[in-house]
């Protein structure tokens, strides 16, 4: 049986013959995303899944088995296109997706002799998606942007996911999800802890999990690393779109999340209609109880809105929402009022790729 180790050195060390042409190593994911997610595609589509292709034929993993040289590379390109036009999980995948890889002989060689040499849906749920897991966790390892900034370290994920006790009926969100591993962890741990019965297994992996990110190529990576995992298979439980712009009306009973750090917005949120709420740099949101351009406090206000009324949270955030004036004092008192803020935990220094960021998390 193929370990996931053996995954990643495998994908890993195809990469680094791909650097000699100038390909990051966050694009090397992201031509990963499309072409597992176009293999795991057409091996769904055949015994013992028999399940309903939603990729043309024209655009298939068949389609690109069958091409060579400049012939392969025509048809990547004009697959991406097309594809980024469909519907759901397909389009959130393929969204303004784009070749990196520009000799044809090694797009050939990823294709034919890497991804189409495994059967990806056998494998263990837990291997699979720990062999895509230790790719991103590799790229954030060695690029200090890209990935790094959305990365957030899977022990620290799993120590706050054990201490909220996610439950089987739950409906649980992140809004700021990155590449997802707050919700599988999640996952992860009612699997674990649980023994589900055949109807809850099935709600668990489709009606239980909702994420939002605004960046385009980390909300893939989070669907396919979720898709790896087994989850929301038929439609994309991510949705490419800013959090902060309204509020969705959904309420959750568990949120989890790590929004981006970074003191300013060029937005400043508002909370009644007005002059002030017609300028083109503002959102109105009349569910929040301050108005400020700080991101983190308006991510603190978002995940506090979206709650049901015994819902639970824990958010990871920058310490200066601890301490900060206005509208952060504003927020503070309303949240001791309304909420029960029962636990504030300091983080040790260093612990995000951004070092030095002193960060805490409130439960």
């Amino acid at each position: 049986m193929t370990s996931s180790q053996q995954l990643v050195n495998k994908l890993w060390n195809y990469c680094n013959i791909l650097r000699d042409d100038g390909l990051s190593y966050g694009d090397y994911v992201e031509q990963l995303t499309y072409l597992l997610f176009l293999k795991m595609d057409d091996e769904r589509s055949k015994p013992p899944y028999n399940k309903k292709s939603d990729i043309p034929k024209k655009y298939n993993w068949q389609s690109l088995l069958d091409k060579d040289g400049a012939e392969l590379e025509a048809h990547y390109i004009e697959l991406l296109n097309e594809l980024g036009k469909e519907e759901g999980i397909i389009e959130v995948i393929f969204r303004k997706a784009q070749n990196r890889i520009q000799d044809p002989a090694k797009l050939k060689k990823l294709i034919v002799e890497l991804i189409n040499k495994e059967n990806w849906l056998s494998l263990e749920a837990d291997v699979k998606g720990d062999a895509y897991e230790g790719l991103l966790e590799k790229n954030a390892a060695d690029v200090k942007g890209g990935a790094g900034q959305y990365f957030t370290p899977r022990p620290l994920i799993n120590v706050i996911v054990k201490v909220m006790r996610p439950e089987p009926g739950m409906k649980i969100h992140d809004p700021a999800c990155g590449t997802g591993g707050f919700l599988l962890s999640a996952y992860n741990y009612i699997v674990k802890h649980y023994d589900l019965d055949r109807d809850q297994y099935q709600e668990l992996k489709h009606k239980t999990f909702t994420g939002n990110d605004i960046v385009p190529m980390v909300a893939r990576l989070c669907v396919m690393n979720m898709y790896l995992h087994g989850l929301n298979g038929e439609s994309s439980p991510i949705e490419v779109t800013d959090s902060l712009k309204k509020n969705p009306g959904a309420i959750y009973d568990m949120v989890l999340t790590n929004p981006p750090f970074g003191k300013k917005s060029s937005e400043t949120i508002v909370t009644e209609e007005g002059e002030t709420a017609r300028q083109p740099l503002t959102v109105l949101r009349d569910d929040f109880w301050a108005e400020t351009s700080n991101k983190q406090l308006n991510f603190l206000q978002h995940v506090r809105s979206i709650l049901k009324t015994n819902g639970r949270a824990a958010i990871v955030l920058p310490d200066n929402v601890l301490f900060e004036g206005g509208a952060g004092e504003t927020i503070r008192k309303k949240l001791m009022e309304t909420c029960d803020l029962h636990t504030i935990l300091r983080l040790p220094t260093g612990i995000f790729y951004a070092h030095g960021v002193k960060a805490c998390i409130i439960f």
